[in-house]
């Protein structure tokens, strides 16, 4: 587009656009003195006007009252006539206007009246000089104000319809005008691309009228400005007829003389101006509206107007970021920050009002969603189904709302072409959001039902139209779903220090030396922050410190292969849909499904509502512990078939009290049954003359079936079910399966299989034999207790002394709990009616296992509920009340039972007891020499700030926080009493070292060939002895009145002296022994058995 066409074009930009000062030094460039003087003076009344007065153009809409304004501005609009001829005529060359170098100021509303002295009453020669100029000057300064007027209005029209559309680039017309020498011209500073010429005229008038003056003196800067077409503009656009700009492309131009006139002009070149600007006037209107309709599509936004260009999306990232963390203080907070400041209330598009909206609706906040939709209207956006869902929500959300807020909404909407159909089809919902919005559309129309439309959309391009009409869509079945979801292939992929080990562990030397080649280990397990352990540890001696670690060391140098045969029929199971009987977890596609129901359904009663929730958190409880296990046993057979043709080791380290465990933490041998019948020992033995009754009797024990017959008997039982047993080595899966309705299913297959290898074979005293034989204690932490108590009844009812068939502790208690029973019955108590029958070794076995570990009340209810669910034909309306009767009946047969035991345990819970509040943490150290401390102080809540959330963590380990004193005391029985079993088979594990067999442990269970079976055995018995042989409790006793009595607190504090003197006497004060002799115990055949 020629420069002459672009100052026609800026003149009909809207009000809210200026021109940049270097287009007005371009313009300037050749004017006359006075000109320029002139254009300053309207410049400064523009720039003193507030930016309120520069938004409007004064001549948009002249008023007729005001003859001088109306004057004003027909000179002002000849004026911009003679300024875009010169502009015209000093172009020779293209010129490209970068739109981000043109910027467009507003003229003034108001202009300052002329004054009566340069008014036209006043100015009798302006007249004449106008007559001089012939017609030409006359059509210069009468047609400059009507046909603006109508040009603007219909360029207001066309551009109002436009204003969403870029623009088509503008392009240059190169002008091709006479050279004319210039006498005093000057140089005008110019754009690059551009060129100057020097003009003057043919004649120079000697003087220079008034009435020239009060024309020029009108002049502004807004009328024939250059701009450049803005590509992006959102902006109206108003434009004023330029046609006397156009009108005299011959004219010669002003000089910058004293004195000067405008010349004549012929007739035909009147006409030839006149046809030209009308055409050229036409040529503008087709070119606008060719580029209108030729603007090309954003390609970073959606057909709702949503931008995706990056000021938005991090506008939207943050937003969303707000909805994870909830925080929708935060995004109302960058939302109003955006909406406040023009400049960037441009990114914000109606997403991001609608994600804040969403927000608040969830929260029922009617007033922010109001508040909302009034910032939409003020950014000029139309809310969509999203903001009117999200309004539906908050409405459905509130517990009482009027209906006419409803029917407001649902009107508004089909104002700007919405419905509430268009709502549930098009928008997502998540949670209850859909029940909200149909619950708040309801309460106008009761009746209303979502329109589901069955008929799917069809492409309609005229090349596939018919394609997909005769096909369709396809849609898999679910079936085909499932097998390909099924026969996918997942990888899972494990960090190096949760495997087992492809080498022997390195050996323990030091507390910060030992088990991984490069990954650094604890040798004394604690939480992530507790350091007294270390620091423990690191006080002692190396030498006191070597049996702990050579113990660490023998267990973990315990070489293991998988039992492939097993792990084979185990896979197939779980990919057959598993099987909760042989604890091996079905899919998610075997989960109960979820009841689903209305809340707001007024069919429901409160009763029906309440019982279909709490049916729907079961079923969502047991949907989570489903995915749980079978993502559980995924990772052990995952392990187990990488290792299937591997030999692997555990390394070991231990917890504070000393037991040990192996550092791998999803596949080792103290795992579930699954686990520990895929191990196998990697180096063999022969059975040797004893090693198949050993395996046979283990088999018996695996069943649970003979727990009180001797071994003989136990041996009786395994040779008369031999049928059974090769059954199951030979068809586990297709053949009477015995093996699983033992209380190891899978442990007692795998030995049904090495006992039928090993029948089999020529000799079975050479058979090499790579399983695993286990002795485990009776009642072990009882065992314990007894033998410090030297209580002969205790030590009696744990098989500590020498019977001829096995005591069952947990048979004597529940056949106790059986008599209490029966009292409470004949006296007339239902719940003791109700248990008849249902009282069995098994439903009170755990809590009493547990409870010299210190399980309280509360929990051992809780283990004796699990048991009783587990009872088929038990009634479950009577579950909670008979698992209270029962727990209170085991705690009074304990007390009975063992009186020794409970002596001791209460000893060690009130010496823990003034120790913490003594504000000390209760410690003791091991006949081993490993010293213990209880790591157990008040909770210490630290919260740590971010600019993204809060976060609150609960710090129970802090050694500079006080001890918790509930914790010190409760724990300090079963802690120690565990540091008593850990050192027991570390006694075990090092003399089986030094007599060369193979020994791995599970606590209280001890792991070795069935060859070495009893070696094993003798030497459990044998350190048993020798470690209750030393006065343990009396060291312990010496060693807590040197650690918390040698400084008695200052006499001043007579309540702290009198806590101090308290704590020493009962530190002191060691409980009295029995009469039971411990070499008993090396005779006894069923202390470990």
């Amino acid at each position: 587009m020629s420069l002459l066409r672009l100052g026609a074009y800026s003149a009909a930009l809207t009000r809210s656009f200026a021109v940049d000062r270097s287009v007005q030094r371009f313009m300037n460039g050749d004017y006359c003195h006075l000109c320029l003087r002139i254009r300053s003076n309207g410049e400064r009344q523009i720039q003193d006007k507030t930016w309120a007065t520069i938004y409007q153009r004064h001549y948009s809409a002249i008023p007729k009252k005001e003859d001088g304004k109306k004057r004003f501005c027909e000179q002002s609009q000849l004026l911009d006539v003679l300024e875009a001829r010169i502009q015209q005529l000093q172009s020779d060359a293209v010129v490209d206007v970068k739109h981000s170098k043109v910027q467009i100021i507003k003229m003034q509303q108001k202009i300052q009246k002329t004054s009566p002295g340069n008014s036209q009453k006043n100015l009798p020669g302006e007249k004449a000089e106008m007559l001089k100029s012939g017609p030409s000057a006359k059509k210069g300064g009468t047609e400059g104000v009507g046909p603006s007027k109508t040009h603007a209005s219909r360029w207001m029209e066309k551009l109002k319809r436009e204003k969403w559309i870029n623009p088509k680039k503008q392009t240059s017309h190169r002008m091709h005008d006479k050279t004319v020498v210039g006498k005093n011209s000057k140089g005008s500073s110019m754009r690059p691309g551009t060129s100057t010429k020097t003009i003057t005229t043919g004649k120079r008038s000697e003087t220079k009228t008034k009435g020239e003056d009060s024309k020029t003196s009108a002049s502004t800067t807004t009328s024939s400005k250059i701009s450049a077409v803005q590509k992006k503009s959102k902006k109206k656009v108003s434009r004023v007829s330029e046609s006397l700009a156009v009108r005299f492309p011959g004219v010669q131009k002003i000089s910058n003389s004293k004195g000067g006139c405008v010349s004549e002009m012929s007739a035909q070149e009147k006409l030839a101006d006149k046809e030209f600007d009308e055409i050229e006037e036409l040529d503008v209107d087709i070119e606008i509206d060719q580029q209108s309709s030729s603007a090309p599509e954003r390609l970073l936004e959606d057909k709702e107007g949503n931008r995706y260009g990056d000021p938005q999306l991090r506008i939207r990232c943050y937003l969303e970021a707000c909805v994870f963390i909830d925080d929708v203080a935060r995004a109302q907070s960058c939302l109003l920050s955006h909406h406040r400041q023009l400049s960037k209330r441009m990114h914000l598009s109606i997403s991001a009002y609608n994600i804040v909206m969403r927000m608040w609706a969830k929260r029922g906040s009617f007033n922010h969603i109001r508040r909302l939709f009034v910032l939409i209207e003020e950014a000029g956006l139309k809310p969509n189904v999203v903001s009117y869902s999200a309004a539906l929500e908050c409405i459905g959300r509130m517990p009482e709302c009027q209906t006419w807020i409803i029917k407001r909404c649902l009107q508004q909407m089909e104002v700007d072409g919405l419905s509430v159909d268009d709502v549930f089809r098009q928008c997502v919902f998540k949670k209850d959001e859909r029940e909200m919005v149909l619950r708040a559309v309801r309460l106008v129309h009761p009746e209303y039902q979502p329109i589901v439309s069955k008929d799917q959309p069809v492409c309609s391009l005229p090349l596939v139209k018919q394609f997909y009409a005769e096909i369709g869509f396809i849609k898999p079945h679910p079936i085909v779903t499932q097998i390909q979801r099924v026969a996918m292939e997942t990888k899972l992929t494990f960090d190096s220090y949760v495997m087992p080990m492809l080498c022997p562990p390195i050996p323990w030397t030091s507390p910060k030396s030992g088990a991984y080649l490069l990954t650094p280990t604890k040798l004394m397990r604690s939480t992530d922050g507790a350091i007294q352990h270390q620091l423990l540890l690191e006080k002692s001696r190396d030498e006191d410190l070597h049996a702990v670690l050579d113990s660490l060391n023998q267990v973990g140098s315990c070489p293991w292969k998988i039992n492939k045969p097993l792990l084979d029929i185990i896979i197939s199971i779980f990919n057959d849909k598993g099987n909760d009987k042989l604890c091996i977890p079905p899919p998610l596609s075997e989960a109960p499904e979820i009841p689903r129901f209305n809340p707001h359904d007024p069919s429901y009663t409160q009763a029906e509502k309440a019982y279909m929730k709490r049916e729907g958190v079961k079923a969502k409880k047991k949907v989570a512990e489903m995915h749980s296990l079978r993502m559980d046993a995924l990772y052990k057979l995952s392990i187990a078939n990488h290792m299937r043709d591997e030999i692997f080791w555990f390394p070991h380290n231990m917890d504070f009290r000393g037991r040990t465990y192996p550092r791998p933490p999803y596949f080792n041998h103290l795992g579930s049954d699954v686990t520990r019948g895929l191990l196998l020992f990697a180096e063999g033995q022969p059975l040797g003359p004893k090693g198949l009754v050993w395996l046979k009797i283990h088999l018996v024990n695996l069943t649970g079936l003979k727990k009180c017959s001797s071994l003989a008997g136990r041996l009786e039982y395994a040779d008369s079910i031999m049928e059974d047993i090769l059954d199951s080595a030979d068809h586990p899966l297709d053949g009477r399966k015995w093996w699983m309705n033992a209380d190891e299913p899978w442990q007692a297959l795998a030995c049904c299989m090495e006992i039928a290898n090993a029948s089999r074979s020529p000799d079975h005293t050479k058979f090499i034999s790579y399983f695993p034989v286990h002795q485990d204690g009776s009642c072990n932490g009882l065992q314990h207790y007894a033998a410090l108590g030297r209580d002969v009844i205790g030590a009696t009812s744990v098989n500590l002394m020498p019977c001829e068939v096995p005591q069952d502790v947990y048979s004597g208690v529940a056949q106790q709990v059986e008599e209490f029973r029966a009292r409470d019955a004949e006296k007339g108590l239902k719940i003791a009616q109700v248990l008849e029958g249902f009282i069995s070794r098994k439903v009170v076995k755990q809590t009493v296992m547990t409870v010299v570990y210190g399980v309280t009340r509360y929990g051992g209810r809780l283990q004796i509920e699990k048991r009783l669910k587990e009872i088929d034909d038990f009634p479950k309306d009577y579950i909670w009340e008979a698992s209270h009767y029962l727990v209170k009946q085991v705690f009074s047969s304990l007390k009975e039972m063992f009186t020794g035991t409970r002596e001791i345990q209460e000893w060690l819970t009130e010496s823990a007891s003034l120790i913490a509040k003594s504000g000390r943490t209760v410690e003791w150290v091991t006949p081993l020499g490993l010293p213990i401390v209880q790591p157990y102080h008040r909770i210490k809540n630290q919260t740590l700030k971010s600019s993204m959330q809060n976060l609150s963590i609960h710090i129970s380990h802090d050694a500079n926080e006080k001890p918790d004193s509930m914790k010190q005391k409760n724990a300090f029985p079963p802690n120690f009493i565990h540091s008593l079993d850990s050192t027991h088979m570390m006694l075990t594990s090092l003399h089986c070292y030094r007599a060369g067999l193979t020994f791995v442990s599970v606590h209280d269970c001890y792991w070795t060939h069935a060859v070495t079976v009893d070696i094993m055995n003798r030497m459990c018995r044998e350190q048993f002895v020798a470690l209750h042989s030393q006065p343990i409790l009396e060291e312990l006793s010496r060693f807590l009145l040197k650690k918390y009595c040698s400084r008695p607190p200052v006499v001043s504090k007579p309540k702290k002296f009198e806590e101090h003197v308290k704590m020493a006497q009962l530190l002191a004060s060691v409980p009295q022994t029995g009469d039971f002799d411990l070499e008993k115990v090396k005779e006894s055949v069923y202390f470990f058995s």
